[in-house]
């Protein structure tokens, strides 16, 4: 089956959307699949304000379409609603083709953290772009309820994975700080909320391993901390499974891959009881969630590793792919058999 994954967010951004499209992807094409992204690396890009790291495709329609066309994909999926997600809607709309969208970001709290636009206004344009999609999928039941409770329709859930042979459990020496050690990893933004975990009374020390705007303001302001910029590979595994504690600061995310690859490293969390970590951390077991997060950072170290590496030996990115697949929307539905996950004649019409 040839699908086509259109996605505002790529490399060299570092984040959960990415992850998630780049392990998704991944696992699919093992399945038999061909996977075409159509990503900001195909088109002319500007900088986007106030976060000049994240590129915008610039009037990515016309060219968009023909990438289209030449793919031919059996089914077309939008990661995003930025240029390239509204561009790939409206070509589907235009040549009435289905679809289906995901939603990955709270942007109309991350949009309000920023400026004085209220909530209900973005959920409202928001709900139009997803209006017209056979499904839109994100990642947790609290998310499906939240968008529910704005007027979204047909919302299904999709799970995220964790790699496994690469978080895991590690030698703790790799960071050779006083113990015990709280670590945050992330993009380095407002929206993260990492101010709170700075402010938290706790005796060792703290790490923050990512970038972002926020960056150059918290170094300042945090001279205590250690920052490390951004890890990747069996080096981010080392520093998330060399902590003690994960702590996950932010109150807008809808998901929290970090998350899963902290338990995967057998590092229990700390975060508020809000979207995502809800979702994801078995309170009191692999996490404590707590509206006092240095409480619950303290009362986190005390949490049996074991249980955390239980948990996230119950995801992966295989499984993750066949739900995907699972939910697209055919665009032909001869009795294609592909290999190895399902048949176009099991998804969900």
């Amino acid at each position: 089956m040839r699908i086509a994954l259109i996605t505002d967010a790529w490399r060299p951004q570092v984040n959960g959307v990415v992850r998630t499209y780049e392990n998704t992807g991944a696992e699919l094409q093992h399945a038999g699949h061909e996977v075409r992204f159509v990503t900001p690396e195909d088109f002319r890009t500007v900088p986007c304000p106030s976060y000049p790291s994240i590129r915008l495709a610039v009037w990515p329609l016309w060219r968009l379409g023909g990438l289209l066309r030449e793919f031919d994909p059996d089914a077309i999926h939008i990661a995003t609603e930025g240029p390239l997600g509204h561009a790939a809607r409206g070509w589907c709309l235009k040549h009435s083709l289905p679809f289906t969208t995901s939603f990955h970001t709270q942007f109309p709290e991350y949009i309000r953290l920023r400026a004085p636009i209220p909530v209900q206004w973005t959920y409202a344009y928001l709900r139009r772009f997803h209006g017209r999609a056979r499904r839109t999928l994100v990642p947790t039941p609290s998310q499906a309820q939240r968008l529910s409770a704005f007027g979204f329709e047909n919302v299904v859930v999709w799970p995220r994975g964790v790699d496994s042979s690469l978080f895991k459990p590690r030698d703790k020496d790799f960071l050779k700080l006083p113990r015990p050690v709280f670590l945050y990893v992330g993009r380095v933004a407002v929206e993260k909320n990492i101010d709170a975990f700075l402010n938290c009374d706790l005796p060792g020390s703290k790490v923050v391993v990512g970038d972002g705007p926020d960056l150059a303001r918290l170094r300042t302001r945090f001279p205590d901390v250690h920052f490390t910029g951004f890890q990747f590979g069996e080096t981010l595994a080392r520093h998330v499974a060399a902590a003690d504690v994960f702590v996950f600061p932010s109150r807008t995310d809808t998901y929290g891959i970090v998350l899963l690859e902290a338990m995967a490293c057998g590092v229990p969390v700390a975060a508020y009881p809000v979207s995502g970590p809800v979702d994801v951390v078995n309170n009191g077991v692999t996490g404590i969630l707590d509206e006092d997060l240095g409480r619950a950072a303290l009362a986190a170290l005390k949490l049996n590793p074991d249980d955390c590496l239980r948990q996230a030996a119950a995801h992966s990115w295989g499984r993750c792919a066949e739900v995907l697949f699972q939910y697209l929307a055919p665009i032909r539905y001869e009795a294609e058999v592909t290999p190895q996950r399902a048949t176009v004649t099991d998804r969900p019409r």
